[in-house]
């Protein structure tokens, strides 16, 4: 399942009171004890009203219009200022954002998880996304200077069909988002605020030099809780990861993923996964669940899954560059509904497009692939899965079996139509 913290949107919802379903222990709360009363206001001549001065009927009649309009001036400032000061807060107004440097605290060792989460928790942000059906909450964390975010797409997949798209920033500063663009195959997006200083862009690492057992801290908002910091180690890399979209019929997703034992929960969805260092290694995008909460929402039980981050680089160098992503091929149909252990390439005759690089290549409709770069392919979805790690114009090293014999053959990948 994806981590992106879901709420069907509608009139009858009714209103939902703070943090609940979030609080095992929540109790009703008491009548508020301890707090002083005005103390009531002594009578006598000294609280009376003052007589009405003497004079002219029209003098006092000018008074009292004096009076009305001064009152009349003064509601008006005061509701015009309150709308102002309420636009202002939520996008900005007309003024530059200009966000806090942040606040100096205790020393900490530098690579500790307390050091890591000072510097980086200014560049993280908390998304909320709505349509007509469905809202969305999530994480994303900042590319630049100049406004651009990355997180999942299926966080920002709500807000697509023309719904609401806000930014709260780690100080709490909310502004109006804009979608700049979005990949469901890879379950990507960028997203940009406006008018905003003061931003602290993320390093991104390397994601090739990861290792199994190095450690990892994930910052992100699960279940709206913003500011959260979790820490673990990479279980495993190089984890063929496929997750269906909410509410996206036939948008899946496929990832070659970096897999974490740090807790991940719904909300994570976007937020980085930092290495010792305090760079971005992956994007966490996905967790593996036996059950789900009281919410009805699955939780973390140590398998979390993050997108490489040299695979989201590239990613969102494209949506910037072109608003889109194009995805690699081979140029074959795959046959999923045979149980074999292998990705078998359809039988018919147009299964293998013809001048395609597996046609190039030397395959054949009925061929098993079996291994890709000499890691095991097992399914459908494990070659699809090697094959969007790469790139067009990649080469890509397939094994496969044809009539009992195995054989090897290169691929050039090329992008899809």
């Amino acid at each position: 399942m994806d981590l992106g913290e879901r709420g069907r949107a509608g009139a009858d919802d009714g209103p939902v009171e703070p943090w609940a379903g979030y609080d095992p222990w929540e109790s009703t709360p008491a009548t508020p004890t301890g707090v002083r009363q005005p103390a009531p206001r002594p009578a006598g001549p000294a609280y009376e009203s003052a007589p009405e001065p003497s004079g002219e009927p029209g003098v006092r009649a000018r008074r009292r219009g004096v009076i009305v309009a001064v009152a009349l001036a003064a509601l008006v400032t005061g509701t015009l200022g309150g709308y102002l000061g309420a636009r202002y807060e939520r996008d900005g107004g007309a003024r530059t954002l200009v966000l806090p440097a942040p606040a100096p605290g205790p020393e900490r060792p530098a690579g500790s998880v307390a050091d890591l989460a000072a510097r980086s928790l200014p560049g993280v942000v908390t998304l909320r996304a709505s349509g007509a059906a469905e809202a969305g909450t999530g994480t994303g964390f900042v590319l630049d200077d100049r406004g651009h975010i990355l997180t999942n797409n299926h966080v920002v997949a709500p807000a697509a069909g023309g719904g609401a798209l806000s930014v709260t920033f780690s100080g709490g500063q909310t502004l109006r988002a804009e979608v700049v663009g979005r990949d469901a195959g890879y379950d990507l997006a960028v997203v940009r605020v406006r008018g905003v200083k003061n931003l602290t862009p993320l390093a991104l690492g390397d994601s090739e030099g990861v290792q199994v057992g190095d450690p990892v801290v994930a910052l992100g908002s699960p279940f709206d809780l913003p500011n959260t910091v979790t820490a673990g180690i990479i279980s495993a890399k190089e984890r063929p990861v496929t997750a269906a979209g909410e509410g996206e019929q036939g948008d899946i997703s496929y990832v070659d993923a970096l897999q974490t034992d740090a807790p991940l929960n719904p909300g994570n969805s976007g937020g980085p996964l930092l290495d010792a260092t305090g760079h971005v290694i992956g994007v966490n995008s996905a967790i593996r669940s036996a059950g789900g909460t009281d919410e009805g929402q699955a939780g973390s039980v140590g398998l979390g899954f993050a997108i490489p981050v040299n695979q989201a680089r590239w990613v969102a160098g494209e949506l910037l560059d072109h608003g889109r992503v194009a995805h690699p091929v081979i140029g074959v149909a795959l046959d999923s509904r045979e149980d074999r252990n292998g990705a078998l390439i359809g039988g018919d005759k147009d299964a293998v497009t013809p001048g395609g690089p597996a046609d190039r290549a030397g395959l054949a409709p009925g061929d098993l692939v079996t291994a890709a770069d000499d890691r095991p392919v097992t399914s459908t979805e494990d070659l699809i899965v090697r094959i969007r790690a790469h790139r067009p114009g990649d080469r890509l090293r397939l094994t496969y079996v044809r009539e009992g014999k195995e054989h090897h053959a290169t691929v050039t990948l090329e992008a899809a139509d």
